[in-house]
């Protein structure tokens, strides 16, 4: 097994607070900027869906923060080193309309699973539970993925806007992803500490397979990029 440390321990469960202090906040932004966005839809049908998925994400955050207080860790702490980063990438992509917000939250929520599975191959069961209970919202990425393709059946010429934004979106995530991996050196601590080509190795592999499944699901809805 693994070798376990006091230090290799406190590294742990540091790297434990901060996974759940990062999963925290995103889901706290996740829901804020859902709600906001919500006002935008076009139909009442569709704001009641947005809606809905911010409650998700706000449920997912009592999740968490409760989890993070059971090991005795204050959940405004852990969560204030990562939110520089998250509000950035929010600042960074505004969505201009509906279909932009749309977009966003599938893509934010697609590839946040995939970053969150990746890491989940880590970290002890505990935690792992912690990381799959949140990922169990698939019924708001199917709901998602079907808006998307029914507004983009109405409307072709979007098409190529959403492709664009998918990129643009794709890009700030990725930039976000390495930037909280190696600032925290969020992935190193994981891997045993101080090998930082190992880590680097790791976290180049990490980015480069969620672009490869976020451009599969642009295809599948037919935007190519």
């Amino acid at each position: 097994g693994m070798s376990t440390s006091p230090a290799d321990t406190a590294r742990y469960n540091r790297f434990v607070a901060d996974l759940f202090g990062m999963m925290a906040y995103g889901e706290l932004s996740a829901f804020e900027r859902f709600s906001a966005d919500a006002r935008y839809s076009p139909t009442l049908h569709d704001r009641a869906v947005l809606g809905r998925i911010a409650v998700v994400e706000f449920r997912h955050y009592e999740l968490v923060s409760a989890r993070l207080e059971a090991m005795g860790i204050d959940a405004e702490d852990a969560m204030l080193p990562f939110q520089a980063a998250v509000d950035y990438f929010h600042s960074r992509t505004r969505p201009a309309d509906w279909y932009e917000s749309l977009m966003k939250a599938y893509v934010i929520d697609t590839v946040s699973a995939d970053f969150y599975r990746a890491i989940s191959r880590y970290v002890d069961a505990g935690t792992r539970d912690v990381i799959e209970q949140i990922q169990a919202s698939d019924e708001t990425t199917e709901v998602l993925r079907e808006r998307l393709r029914s507004a983009l059946a109405d409307d072709p010429r979007l098409a190529s806007r959403l492709a664009l934004w998918g990129r643009r979106l794709l890009g700030e995530a990725l930039t976000q992803a390495q930037r909280v991996s190696y600032e925290h050196a969020f992935l190193g601590s994981l891997i045993g500490g101080e090998d930082s080509a190992a880590a680097k190795e790791l976290v180049s592999g990490l980015i480069a397979g969620l672009a490869e499944k976020h451009s599969k699901r642009m295809t599948q809805l037919g935007l190519t990029g």
